[in-house]
């Protein structure tokens, strides 16, 4: 990544509410309103959605690293979270997944061979057309963007050719077309609890041809919104012109479904953070240890390398935790021996469950995995276990076998274990860290042009609920029914 250009001009930050509406809603002035919307509603309930959608995902994750623009989101079905986004001029909107580790922000485009014409998720599908926008410009293959995006001149170039992109994911989909540039609204921070619109020229991928799950999907959307590390990224793109910092929060409250999601820099709560591992196209930290009820796992000596580590991605659009055997085995086993008497069976062929009559935090044990820089992540039973119906419990720790290319065992940590903790993501300090945080109510977000700081905040509201003036003590930031999943 090229260096953070200065922050003198800067705009305050963007803010992004999650929440798990189930229509469109109309926005009082003032208010923040991109969007976001939650599909699993009532997700402890569908443990087998969950894992289907993590396993497209950890076939995408796993081939993702090869890919030129290092592109990521979920192949074949929406992912966790949803966002609804102006673009062009006049300004139309679009339903688009939020990803985490996407490099990308693409929409399917008119005449788009194979894109998804219709949504079960009660969203009304909208094709994009550059020809339509007065803002609107097509990137040729001679343009800084597109030689930087692939590290190379593009070969075969002309001057009238248009600077392609093409993503394959793990299970086979594929999207493909052409690079565009166009405002996209965003909705900056102007005081607390208050927002106003902010144009932006992103430069973004136009779908042309669609194929696999992303085109036959029940539950499609219009695009992904990517929120990775590369050049390319629409994050990437609003730092290099000064509109933010590179930097985004996000924070998921499973209690009440909703939480926010910020970009810019994150003054209230602190957070204690730990390294991101250099040249990942993920992102990944270094992890030291489990513990279990207070006392650290024995473990084989060689599960995390000669350096003492085991490399986890943070992915806030997988939704479970898949572990390497060798340490998911004994943790299960530690979990599971304070409770002795319990039977474990197997629901929908890759469940654990067990019965249960109880407060599950009162039986079981608290897990904390332990990282670089002391940085401890704590995971209680209401996060790692699931109520499948009546007293029958989940675990929603798996077991899987990733390993990254140099051979060594992967963690992949998703919303799971970072429900109701704020996550800041500060990519120029190329950090990761959180707190244990109460979702629905606000946070501090910094303004870099003034050195002023103001309150976001985020509310869950039901579908015919409506956004209402900031003067009344909670403003309520709105949405319908999210994210990426990325996020992780």
């Amino acid at each position: 990544m090229g260096p953070a250009r200065s922050l003198a001009s800067a705009v305050a930050a963007v803010v992004v509410v999650l929440g798990l509406a189930a229509a469109s809603v109309a926005a009082a002035e003032g208010n923040v309103v991109l969007h976001v919307h939650h599909r699993f509603r009532g997700r402890r309930q569908m443990l087998g959605a969950m894992r289907s959608h993590d396993a497209r995902r950890h076939g995408r994750l796993l081939s993702a690293v090869d890919l030129p623009l290092g592109g990521k989101g979920t192949p074949t079905d929406t992912g966790l979270y949803f966002a609804k986004i102006g673009i062009g001029t006049p300004s139309k909107d679009y339903y688009v997944q939020v990803d985490t580790g996407s490099d990308i922000l693409w929409i399917n485009c008119i005449g788009c061979d194979q894109c998804p014409k219709k949504s079960n998720l009660g969203v009304e599908l909208t094709l994009y057309n550059p020809n339509g926008s007065s803002t609107a410009e097509r990137i040729t293959c001679d343009q800084e963007f597109c030689t930087s995006t692939y590290n190379a001149a593009f070969p075969g170039c002309k001057p009238d050719v248009l600077c392609p992109y093409n993503l394959t994911y793990g299970d086979g989909s594929s999207t493909a077309g052409y690079f565009v540039e166009d405002n996209v609204i965003l909705h900056q921070v102007t005081g607390n609890l208050q927002a106003s619109s902010m144009n932006s020229s992103v430069i973004f991928g136009c779908a042309a041809k669609q194929s696999g799950g992303l085109g036959t999907s029940s539950e499609a959307l219009d695009g992904i919104i990517g929120f990775g590390q590369a050049n390319s990224s629409m994050l990437s793109q609003l730092a290099s012109s000064g509109k933010v910092k590179k930097v985004f929060a996000h924070c998921l409250d499973n209690t009440n479904g909703g939480g926010i999601f910020a970009i810019g820099e994150v003054v209230q709560p602190k957070v204690k953070t730990t390294p991101l591992v250099p040249n990942q196209a993920h992102y990944n930290v270094v992890m030291k240890a489990v513990e279990v009820g207070g006392h650290v796992m024995e473990l084989p000596t060689d599960i995390f390398g000669f350096g003492g580590e085991n490399e986890a991605i943070i992915d806030s659009g997988t939704t479970l935790a898949y572990l390497p055997g060798d340490i998911y085995n004994p943790l299960i086993k530690e979990i599971m021996a304070q409770q002795p008497g319990l039977d474990l069976h197997t629901v929908e062929e890759q469940f654990s469950c067990f019965k249960f009559v109880g407060s599950v935090d009162n039986g079981f044990p608290v897990v904390k995995f332990h990282f670089d820089g002391s940085l401890a992540l704590t995971v209680y039973p209401h996060d790692y276990l699931f109520r499948y119906h009546d007293d029958t419990w989940c675990i929603g720790f798996m077991s899987a076998e990733m390993q990254s290319k140099d051979g060594k065992d992967i963690t992949l940590l998703g919303d799971l274990v970072f429900s109701n903790k704020l996550v800041l993501y500060d990519l120029e300090n190329q950090t990761i860290g959180w707190a244990d945080y109460n979702c629905s109510s606000r946070i501090m977000v910094k303004d870099e042009k003034s050195g002023a700081t103001y309150t976001v905040g985020a509310h869950n509201l039901g579908s015919n609920s409506e956004l209402v003036s900031p003067s009344i003590a909670a403003v309520l930031l709105l949405l319908a029914a999210v994210l990426c999943n990325f996020m992780l």
